[in-house]
């Protein structure tokens, strides 16, 4: 009986992705190459291989969903957004906390924002999950960065040709006062904004495949955040539908314990782990007759 496969690719966009030169396009505004804003050492031979599977698996894909952080230029956790207590500009990777904050180290450049700011990092500081990190403008909207990795654009376009089904596609980040790291909700959900809160309908689609193979990147970030939000909603009896594809998502330089912690985590709570070659081979299993020559 055929299963329904679901695969995940979180975030497979060109700024989180170390491309080689024959990947960046000229700037026809700045002079030069385009380049990737937060590149993630590995991340282009993880969305090869993702690409590979698509082609060589797909017909026994059942789903294909794609996340795709989406930022405006101005974002609480970008540089443009605070000044140093000097008024300087505030480096990309620097970490800001409500107490730097109410010292005066670190402003919002906008004064008004100040109370909205401190109550959004108590907020944050109170759930445990992160502190504030200032990282380099990434997946602005209309960007070439925000764009999907072109091999595995083209292979998830080929496989919607051939099944007649389109991918789903999962916008996260446009609100500008919140972290969202996770694709089922922002880091501190804003109660005025549904975008920020809990995507029932992602969760919904997940809930109903037998296994979700889940890709992308970062493994310290937001593949991180969104699969411990599955799996929290999944719960113990469900969890062993998510197989995390290891040789298929990366971290982020110098978080390469928390990544591993997080995989470690999740196995021990019951998610899998597994390989690119093992997931093929449950594609092509799950592939119907002469579907399976892709």
């Amino acid at each position: 009986m055929r299963r329904n496969l679901h695969l995940l690719i979180i975030d497979p966009q060109n700024d989180f992705c170390d491309l080689p030169a024959g990947y960046l396009p000229d700037n026809p505004a700045g002079g030069g190459r385009m380049g990737p804003a937060l590149p993630v050492p590995g991340a282009h031979a993880d969305m090869l291989r993702v690409a590979d599977l698509i082609k060589r698996g797909g017909a026994g894909i059942s789903a294909i969903s794609i996340t795709l952080d989406s930022h405006h230029r101005l974002d609480i956790a970008h540089p443009g957004f605070w000044t140093s207590a000097a008024g300087g500009e505030v480096a990309p990777f620097t970490q800001i906390s409500a107490a730097e904050v109410r010292a005066g180290s670190y402003l919002p450049r906008l004064p008004a924002a100040l109370p909205r700011v401190l109550h959004y990092l108590d907020q944050l500081e109170a759930a445990g999950r992160y502190q504030l990190m200032v990282w380099p403008v990434h997946c602005e909207i209309g960007s070439w960065g925000h764009n999907v990795h072109a091999d595995v654009r083209s292979a998830y376009n080929r496989w919607e040709e051939r099944t007649l089904r389109s991918v789903a596609k999962i916008s996260k980040g446009s609100n500008p006062w919140t972290e969202h790291y996770s694709a089922v909700q922002a880091e501190v959900p804003d109660p005025d904004d549904a975008l920020t809160q809990s995507n029932q309908a992602f969760l919904d689609s997940l809930a109903k495949a037998d296994c979700i193979y889940i890709t992308g990147e970062a493994g310290s970030h937001c593949v991180k955040a969104t699969t411990e939000h599955i799996a929290d909603y999944f719960g113990p009896q469900h969890i062993g539908k998510l197989v995390l594809v290891t040789d298929c998502m990366s971290p982020v330089s110098g978080f390469q314990e928390q990544y591993r912690q997080f995989v470690e985590d999740m196995a021990a709570r019951g998610a899998r782990t597994a390989d690119v070659a093992d997931v093929l081979l449950d594609l092509l299993g799950n592939a119907d007759g002469d579907a399976k020559e892709t």
